[in-house]
């Protein structure tokens, strides 16, 4: 009997977790935790990007700049890290008003940059990055809620 609890209880948990996983599989998302972490997913010419935009604030840091987000990528292929590329950042407010931002590489093959979000609603991004292979587009959007 011990034997179809302890079953039953590992049954359960794979499927909380593998609800879990499928959820985290989502292209975008909202982390409603205490870091307001946005998530985007994407595949582009094999290459899988993942953004994540974070509010400064909510994580206790600050810009010299007095900027108030900060736009992290991943990329890779064939699941390996890509370590060398360069890009910038573009983000559109609501307004129409740009911004425009080089990527600074932090190492490992995470790369960011910030960025002043002003403004409450739908920001559009594109992400122009060139490696090894090439040159790259990804484009999505985010909907930003003024805190």
């Amino acid at each position: 009997m011990n034997t179809v609890r302890i079953l039953i209880a590992l049954l359960t948990l794979t499927f909380v977790g593998q609800a879990g996983a499928m959820q985290g599989m989502n292209h975008s998302g909202m982390d409603n935790g205490k870091t307001q972490n946005f998530k985007h997913m994407a595949m582009v010419d094999g290459i899988h990007a993942e953004f994540q935009i974070m509010d400064l604030a909510a994580m206790n840091m600050t810009d010299p700049d007095g900027k108030t987000h900060h736009v992290m990528a991943t990329f890779s292929k064939n699941d390996q890290k890509i370590t060398k590329a360069v890009g910038k950042v573009k983000l559109i407010a609501p307004s129409g008003k740009e911004q425009l931002e080089t990527f600074k590489d932090y190492g490992n093959g995470i790369f960011a940059a910030n960025f002043n979000l002003d403004e409450p609603g739908k920001w559009g991004v594109i992400c122009l990055f060139k490696d090894d292979s090439g040159k790259h587009a990804v484009k999505f959007w985010y909907s930003h809620h003024m805190m």
